[in-house]
């Protein structure tokens, strides 16, 4: 059986990953005023950053219509049995639904993931299947694997300050000037339904907050799945980043790690300097 494993854009696996793994794409929208840009393809995280700081405001994001899944499935079904496609968090996103409708369409030869997060907590889901898949699983048998795995990933991150959650309706003014003041900076978590809640408070310098947060997913998760970890920030500085794969190295015994930066519409809601550490836990 061929088997084709595709992903909404949200993902953040990256080119060089998205290539080596066959894996199909299917691009979110952003919209900069009245135009609309496909996530990955016509814009770049930059492009969010300039647009934010000449408005004031964030671009908004848009999911994709059933007609539009119908398509993408379609196109990616040609030449293989069976499709599995993947989506960011229904609670994050109407894509899902989109999608399941559009799935009806194809005589059960399409099966659609909620993935129940979003970024590399979404794509360590689609490299898992692409793993079973390599093993000889079948469509059916890869989702049940799959789905199984859905509530033990870790997708969490530290944004470096709040303001596009304010923008986004995601903090109040009164935190958000109350965490730069105190230089705070929050842990956010996807919990087991896919909803994003702040779970802790860290205080200092993002260096000083990423130590102790990497410290704390070593204390939460004694046991986890060590095949590969993410390391996935949205233009974060080098510094940062080195710092976190310091501290990975240091507290974990993954196989690989993986840097990998936020697309477009996951920069939309976070910001500039975010990181995270996604991982599969047991």
């Amino acid at each position: 059986m061929k088997i084709k494993i595709t992903s909404d854009s949200t993902c953040d696996l990256g080119e060089e990953l998205i290539a080596q793994n066959d894996i199909g794409i299917f691009a979110l929208q952003v919209i900069l005023g009245e135009q609309s840009y496909r996530d990955g393809i016509d814009i770049v995280p930059q492009d969010i950053f300039d647009y934010v700081a000449a408005n004031g405001i964030l671009p908004k994001t848009a999911a994709g219509s059933a007609e539009e899944y119908a398509a993408f499935f379609k196109k990616q079904l040609e030449g293989n049995d069976a499709l599995i496609h993947f989506n960011i968090s229904s609670k994050a996103s109407s894509s899902h639904s989109a999608a399941c409708i559009a799935a009806k369409n194809f005589k059960g030869k399409v099966f659609v993931v909620d993935s129940k997060a979003l970024s590399t907590g979404q794509g360590l889901l689609v490299m898992k299947a692409c793993d079973l898949k390599k093993e000889g699983l079948s469509a059916a048998e890869i989702v049940k694997r799959i789905t199984a795995l859905t509530p033990l990933v870790n997708t969490s991150f530290v944004p470096d300050d709040l303001n596009y959650l304010h923008k986004g309706g995601r903090c109040s003014l009164a935190a958000m000037l109350g965490a730069k003041v105190l230089k705070l900076h929050p842990l956010i978590e996807e919990d087991s339904e896919g909803q994003l809640v702040a779970k802790k408070k860290y205080m200092g310098s993002m260096e000083r907050c990423i130590k102790t947060y990497i410290n704390d997913l070593r204390a939460q998760y004694r046991h986890y799945d060590r095949t590969r970890c993410f390391i996935t920030h949205s233009s974060a500085d080098k510094q940062l980043v080195d710092i976190a794969k310091k501290a990975v190295a240091e507290m974990f015994e993954f196989d690989e790690v993986i840097e990998t930066g936020a697309g477009s519409i996951i920069t939309s809601h976070c910001g500039r300097n975010t990181l995270g550490v996604l991982f599969i836990s047991e």
